[in-house]
């Protein structure tokens, strides 16, 4: 994992900076964005391991982010921390109400990835 981030690492971090396993959060996300033709996808990992990958939900009665939908997931299957996360998007940073998200769950201190939808990871900040 990169080291403490309060900050944006700027732009065109290379992938190849990251763990294995931040690595494929991202590889992850990319791959639900890109199955599921839709704005964005996240992934995150939880305190034991475990991923879980979603798209953005765009119903009528129901918007949520990427990044919040696979926070949700993650709580609704027992989640009780996470790891880190991470978003595919073309947007230039990770919404507040999505940092929000990985802080409720994962502290301020959890790292969340922006990765363009090449999946160059564009940003590192925390959660904070």
């Amino acid at each position: 994992m990169l080291g403490p981030m309060t900050q944006s690492t700027g732009p065109g971090q290379e992938a190849s900076a990251l763990d294995a396993e931040d690595r494929k959060i991202v590889t992850l996300a990319r791959s639900a964005r890109a199955r599921n033709g839709v704005q964005e996808g996240a992934a995150v990992r939880d305190e034991t391991g475990r991923t879980y990958v979603a798209g953005t939900v765009a119903l009528d009665s129901l918007r949520l982010s990427a990044l919040r939908t696979a926070v949700a997931m993650a709580v609704a299957s027992g989640a009780t921390s996470l790891e880190a996360a991470a978003v595919v998007s073309a947007a230039d940073a990770v919404a507040d109400e999505d940092r929000a998200a990985v802080r409720d769950l994962g502290g301020a201190a959890t790292p969340v990835f922006l990765a363009g939808p090449d999946g160059t990871v564009r940003s590192a900040v925390t959660a904070g």
